[in-house]
């Protein structure tokens, strides 16, 4: 696919996204959406397949359906890899049809995911694994959290000091502050319309912290960029197109860092968002038995072994140079993202389109 085509997609997605977000579907036809990248794991003569469209990196992900499939021989895995967005445009509108393209999605996003549970786009998955998750991560036996990432600013550590590096947002705020300040034009987000998590993550500041005014200001007089995807940022940082990335998904910068010594991850000290990036299962999947399998499976020791490999499940550990920025675990920093009805709030169609007109003002490129 080249690069005008998926621009055009995601652009054709983005409409339709919003089209589902703002009420019933009109009488137009819904956009004709596609995977950026298809795996297959397991063996061909496997008894089922599981569907899985899921919003990550392939590499991300592989080393758990390899798992997967090599622990469970009679059960292959077919994955699609979309965006946040696409995913939930695509999904929703199976549902709107009764239909289902597949038998579990896998998303960042977790707001859209709770709003397709909550339209009745999901069915119920009930194990001794889901049972032992904490209320946070599982809403009516339908939305499982199966990840643990924070939100994390990354840095450039040849080009930022060490008594410059940010800490908390109040740090990153001081940087900003001085009209000469060196960080104008090199702080880096995520395009909260063009990235679901970087909406979810952006929402949920607005709603905890008291610096966001303060932070959204900086932003716009500094010249911030919101950009595309926690690959592009991180690459901007190490490239020193930025200089400090803010709210990047925790995951993908510890695994970057893990072999980029120009790469350094801080958890903001003021508080430090967490996902349990989200799975469930759509109320017409053909496999649901093998989906729920493999959603047993990420929550077993050998599926946690899988996902921290690939810093999917993140905990602090100061003898590791990756992650060594995060602190010790504190219950009152860390805030989870609960997977609750709580999230559709940053869905009204109102408030999106006001914070969508906020973030435009503030990022007017």
């Amino acid at each position: 696919m080249t690069r005008r085509s998926r621009s055009a997609l995601r652009d054709l997605a983005a409409g339709l996204a919003a089209l589902c977000l703002s009420g019933p579907a009109g009488a137009q036809e819904p956009a004709v959406l596609a995977p950026e990248e298809v795996a297959e794991f397991g063996r061909q003569d496997a008894l089922a397949v599981v569907q899985v469209r899921a919003a990550a990196d392939l590499a991300t992900l592989a080393p758990l359906f390899e798992a997967f499939a090599a622990a469970n021989p009679d059960v292959a895995v077919r994955l699609e890899i979309w965006r946040t967005n696409e995913l939930y445009a695509a999904s929703d509108a199976d549902c709107r049809a009764g239909m289902a393209q597949a038998d579990l999605l896998i998303s960042s996003a977790v707001d859209l995911m709770v709003k397709l549970v909550n339209d009745g786009c999901a069915q119920p998955h009930r194990s001794v694994a889901t049972a032992g998750l904490p209320p946070a991560a599982n809403w009516r036996d339908e939305i499982f959290g199966v990840t643990r990432e924070p939100a994390v600013m990354v840095y450039n550590r040849d080009l930022v000091p060490p008594w410059e590096a940010p800490l908390s947002r109040f740090d990153l705020i001081d940087l900003l502050r001085p009209a000469d300040s060196r960080y104008a034009g090199r702080v880096a987000t995520y395009d909260i319309e063009d990235s679901g998590v970087g909406y979810l993550f952006a929402f949920a500041d607005s709603q905890a912290a008291t610096t966001f005014g303060g932070l959204i200001e900086a932003f716009g007089r500094s010249g911030a960029v919101a950009t595309c995807c926690s690959a592009e940022i991180i690459d901007g940082v190490a490239e020193g197109r930025y200089l400090i990335a803010y709210n990047v998904l925790g995951s993908y910068a510890l695994d970057r860092a893990a072999e980029d010594p120009r790469i350094g991850v801080v958890a903001p000290r003021d508080y430090t968002l967490v996902l349990s990036r989200a799975a469930m299962i759509p109320r017409a999947a053909a496999e649901p038995e093998a989906a729920g399998l493999l959603v047993d499976f990420m929550l077993s020791e050998p599926g946690r072994a899988a996902l921290t490999s690939r810093r999917l499940v993140v905990r602090s550990d100061p003898a590791s140079p990756a992650t060594a920025g995060l602190p010790e675990e504190d219950a009152s920093l860390y805030r989870p993202i609960r997977l609750s009805p709580t999230l559709l709030l940053g869905l009204d169609a109102q408030k999106r389109a006001n914070f969508l007109a906020l973030w435009r003002s503030t990022f007017p490129g």
